[in-house]
């Protein structure tokens, strides 16, 4: 981790009391109900995997891939799946699990391409929200932390695939 100049943000001390808080939540919410949550991956999975842990629903899991960076920090703005779901989700109640939400149009791609199977329900938990890249008008049902703008790598968020295991979250500085 060398590498780039980084500071930390959230210790995962902070990371862990917010997803237990998002898990009760979510938990009330779905409250008699059966789950199915879909993580976005790869960044989201360690985020999803601590969230499933504390959620005290009966629920099921499953994983698409898209991906809209590619080897950089930028959005390329075009959003392309790359790993489809293998639940059927009609008539379901849906969580998606994602890292961050921060230009919306990977969600806004995700949302509109799962409503047309027709669950039940669907809503959106994201552990970061960077409103100030916002490129579409775009809400997250349940919000981790909000952040202002910057970097962020740690807790399954990377650079390059770098950085992605720290179990804290750290805005790399330029």
């Amino acid at each position: 981790m060398d590498e780039i100049v980084k500071e930390i943000l959230f210790p995962r001390a902070a990371i862990q009391k917010r997803v237990r808080e998002l898990a009760d939540q979510i938990s009330k919410d779905y409250a008699g109900r059966e789950l199915v949550i879909i993580g976005v991956l790869k960044g989201a999975f360690i985020f999803m995997a601590d969230l499933v842990r504390e959620i005290s629903v009966p629920c099921r899991v499953d994983f698409t891939r898209l991906a809209s960076y590619g080897a950089g920090s930028d959005s390329s703005g075009k959003v392309v799946m790359t790993k489809d779901i293998e639940t059927s989700i009609k008539g379901k109640d849906i969580l998606i699990v994602e890292d961050i939400l921060d230009t919306g149009l990977t969600l806004q791609y995700v949302v509109n391409w799962l409503k047309e199977r027709n669950p039940n329900s669907l809503k959106i938990c994201v552990f970061l929200d960077k409103r100030k890249r916002r490129k579409v008008s775009f809400e997250a049902d349940y919000v981790g932390f909000t952040i202002d703008d910057g970097f962020v790598v740690g807790y399954g968020l990377d650079f390059n695939e770098k950085y992605r295991f720290s179990p804290d979250i750290y805005v790399i500085k330029q």
